[in-house]
């Protein structure tokens, strides 16, 4: 069997770090492969030269030196200066990319080619570092993976079928040679082999498409905290790790607040009923999270509560809502097509609620009052919202859930400003004053889940 292991920014950011992903990888003696993000803060400074390009030899010079000095008290000289050479070619590849950036600003392409190179620098740097200490590993991009990504740069999927082709010709013998492929998260190439990136934290995703395409029996998530937990413990200090998740109640909480990975994570590995396992790399004994096919019940109406902050509520008014299904469509596809998220959705006879990012607002409406169809009598906003989401099992079929999750709200006076249920089984999300939203975290998870 064939596990993957996939290793955040701060798993490989820090001679600290890197020498627990070390230690982990080298524990491990059966077959596997590893995906690698870029480190802590590289993708940050790579996708903000593509929005005021310059000369980049300082930039370049600067990379260099991070990746190097990360592994300098672990390696040889022989070894560093193995490790450097091959740094300065690939970075003579990035130099050459960012040497013509007169319109890079306004091309989406070059930018997720020039933010991709995070990852590239951070696998090589990883393989070299695990193959001074005696394992034998190969560093290889996406491209020479075989990991094919489509959609909108930025915001690509991954052609999970065409990339497990691909995989049982360039990675899968070296995995059975029993080498460690060290592979690049972040970004899959489109049909034309120009780089298509999976959005921001989008390694966790990568390394389900690795394992989807390996077959493998998990797929191990490394990253600074110790799996799920109950609520996030910066706001309910006695929150505690939660061991075990079906794969619905991970996706949801990840979409709706748990910084803990990916979303999109979920999918591939669900597919194939690949186990994820969300681990702490700095805290490798903790057991984590295991994420599964799960078919009994908890015994607890609710398992966590996450919050997402900073949206706000962009509502459409139109008496053709209700008579008119194709103004709905046409109103959605306007957000989507600009790439921007919609976290909940309401309508009523004449009115479309959505619950966006509020750095979004500005752009959403503008779009919004351009549709030249007349049906749009005002748009209005409510700003500073959050939205709660309350993950349980099988909370369709518990008689009387949202009422008793709503009074639990209202006993911290918060207002249920726009509500999300039915279209989950595990989870119940509704949106309250940004104000209240930690008061009403914590009240359900003290009611719920316990101190």
């Amino acid at each position: 069997m064939i596990k993957v292991m996939k290793f955040g920014g701060t798993s490989v950011g820090s001679e600290k770090a890197l020498t627990s992903l070390a230690a982990i990888i080298e524990k491990d003696r059966g077959k596997k492969a590893v995906v690698v993000s870029a480190m802590s803060g590289v993708t940050n400074t790579l996708i903000a030269w593509t929005k005021d390009p310059r000369p980049a030899d300082g930039l370049i010079e600067e990379l260099l030196l991070r990746h190097t000095s990360a592994v300098r008290p672990m390696m040889s000289e022989e070894a560093l200066d193995d490790l450097e050479t091959k740094l300065r070619e690939r970075l003579s590849g990035l130099e050459r990319l960012m040497s013509n950036h007169s319109d890079i600003a306004n091309r989406a392409s070059a930018q997720d080619a020039i933010s991709s190179w995070g990852e590239r620098l951070s696998s090589l740097t990883v393989a070299s570092l695990l193959r001074a200490r005696g394992v034998e590993t190969v560093a290889m991009t996406s491209e020479e993976a075989g990991i094919v990504s489509l959609g909108q740069f930025g915001s690509g999927t991954a052609d999970l079928e065409t990339t497990a082709r691909n995989f049982k010709l360039n990675v899968l013998p070296l995995i059975e040679a029993r080498k460690v492929p060290i592979i690049t998260g972040y970004y899959g190439c489109d049909p034309q082999g120009r780089p298509v990136t999976f959005g921001r934290g989008g390694s966790d995703y990568s390394g389900a498409v690795v394992a989807y395409a390996c077959n493998a029996s998990v797929l191990e998530i490394w990253t600074d905290v110790n799996g799920f937990m109950t609520a996030d413990p910066r706001i309910v200090p006695g929150a505690k790790s939660i061991a075990e998740m079906d794969y619905e109640e991970a996706a949801e909480l990840a979409y709706f607040g748990a910084k803990v990975l990916h979303p999109r994570t979920i999918e591939p590995a669900r597919r194939k009923k690949i186990a994820v396992l969300v681990k702490n790399t700095f805290n490798p004994e903790h057991r984590g999270t295991r994420i599964h096919e799960l078919s009994k019940s908890s015994g607890r109406m609710l398992k966590s509560v996450a919050v997402k902050s900073d949206l706000s509520i962009v509502k459409v008014y139109s008496s053709e809502i209700a008579y008119s299904p194709g103004l709905v469509t046409e109103l959605l596809d306007s957000v989507n097509q600009a790439g921007m998220t919609m976290y909940a959705i309401s309508t009523s006879l004449s009115t479309l609620a959505m619950a966006v990012p509020g750095h979004d607002v500005k752009n959403i409406c503008e779009r919004l009052r351009s549709l030249k169809n007349g049906e749009i009598e005002k748009v209005k906003v409510k700003s500073e919202v959050a939205l709660i989401c309350a993950v349980g099992d099988d909370m369709l079929n518990i008689k009387g859930v949202a009422a008793k999750v709503f009074k639990a709200a209202a006993d911290v006076d918060a207002n249920i400003e726009m509500i999300s249920e039915g279209a989950s089984d595990v989870a119940l999300n509704f949106v309250v004053p940004g104000d209240k939203a930690e008061d009403v975290v914590r009240k359900l998870h003290e009611r719920f889940i316990g101190a």
